[in-house]
């Protein structure tokens, strides 16, 4: 079990007379108390443990479900034998659903308790999840009952054999066709387009390696690219079924408008992911594309010049649409070499690496190294 120890040292104090009064330059010092050196006091070690598990809870409205959630919850989780810690993420909620999660976290230190000044969204709890927790694996899950915490120890298996992330996969759905269908073709398209094939990306049950998410900021809806990103970082990513139950109190927060800025999102991440370090070749390619319909255009235009009925090259559109192209081809290579520009310096300037580690191995050699009784010296580090 891990522990850190928080040291307190006690401070020495200086007392100059039983009143608390300094004496003066002038007083005679025969007549002058004797100063008084109070010994710091001993060193008070106290061990704190630190979680090896973070459950992350996020709630926006579901005062009914916070008691019998925390008591099903809390009881899986004594069942593993690891720390662990429990932190509900308020939404700015306004329902009470506050108040009893404050309630839980008096009562009970494994709870933290993060409540938001108003609704930011689901993305933005999940951030503040990240930032907010402790422990090495961290597993999301809603607070509405419809995931059920007996899963968890089913995604932490797969997390000890050896996969960063593992997704869950509500295969027997619980809800409304209208939410269903529009989901499933969202999950196919994101699959297709960043090649990560998960069956359900916007399950909120999932657990992850803090080392593959630490570095991870989200915006918009980009909560449900996560394993998208830590795909990104080399994470070994798998998906397991797990149960979805029906709603037991409140109502859904979904709605249908949240399927034309996932597509947006996916745009973002397409181009974020493959061109983040190399964005001039988003930009080249585009521009030859233009170039090559400008080159078309303009051989047409010689073409008709010299066919019936011998139209003039300057009252030809073609020749005006071949002009355009090629304009706007020299603006998309300025706009990839600026977006060049920005990357380079945004890199340079936080000192980020275009690459991540994600363990050193090396044999014995010349220089000094603890005992290792033979094996590889191993050393990990994280980007």
């Amino acid at each position: 079990m891990n522990a850190t120890a928080a040291v307190t040292n006690g401070a020495a104090e200086v007392i100059h007379q039983a009143s608390g009064s300094v004496p003066s330059r002038c007083e005679d010092p025969r007549r002058t108390a004797p100063t008084v050196i109070a010994p710091p006091s001993l060193p008070t070690i106290r061990y704190v443990t630190v979680p090896h598990l973070s459950v992350i809870v996020l709630v926006y409205n579901e005062a009914e479900s916070i008691a019998p959630l925390y008591e099903e919850l809390s009881g899986v989780l004594q069942g593993l034998d690891v720390p662990y810690e429990i932190v509900y993420i308020d939404d700015g909620s306004r329902d009470g659903s506050t108040e009893k999660m404050a309630q839980l976290a008096l009562h009970d230190a494994h709870v933290r308790v993060v409540s938001f000044r108003r609704n930011f969204g689901q993305t933005a709890a999940v951030q503040a999840g990240i930032d907010n927790s402790t422990g090495e694996i961290l597993v999301f899950m809603d607070g509405d009952l419809q995931n059920d915490p007996h899963d968890i120890p089913r995604l932490l298996d797969k997390i000890n054999e050896g996969y960063d992330v593992v997704s869950g996969w509500r295969k027997n759905r619980h809800d409304d066709t209208t939410r269903v269908l529009p989901s499933r073709i969202a999950n196919w398209l994101i699959a297709w387009v960043t090649g990560v094939h998960l069956n359900d990306f916007g399950c909120t049950l999932k657990a992850y390696r803090r080392e593959v998410i630490q570095d991870v900021k989200l915006y918009g809806e980009m909560h449900r690219f996560i394993p998208v990103y830590a795909s990104w970082v080399g994470a070994r990513i798998t998906e397991v079924e797990v149960n979805h139950r029906k709603r037991s109190f409140g109502s859904s927060k979904y709605s249908l408008s949240r399927t034309s800025r996932v597509l947006l999102d996916l745009m973002t991440v397409k181009l974020l992911g493959q061109y983040s370090t190399k964005p001039i070749y988003f930009f080249g390619f585009a521009a030859f594309g233009l170039w090559a319909l400008a080159l078309v255009a303009a051989t047409l235009v010689l073409i008709q010049k010299f066919l019936p009925p011998y139209p003039y090259a300057h009252n030809n559109p073609l020749l005006l649409l071949a002009v355009f192209l090629g304009i706007v081809g020299v603006q998309f290579i300025l706009m990839g070499l600026l977006a060049e520009l920005s990357i380079r310096t945004y890199h340079e300037s936080q000192g980020k690496s275009v690459y991540t580690v994600r363990e050193v191995i090396e044999g014995q050699s010349p220089r000094k190294h603890a005992a290792t009784n033979g094996r590889p010296v191993v050393r990990s580090r994280a980007k």
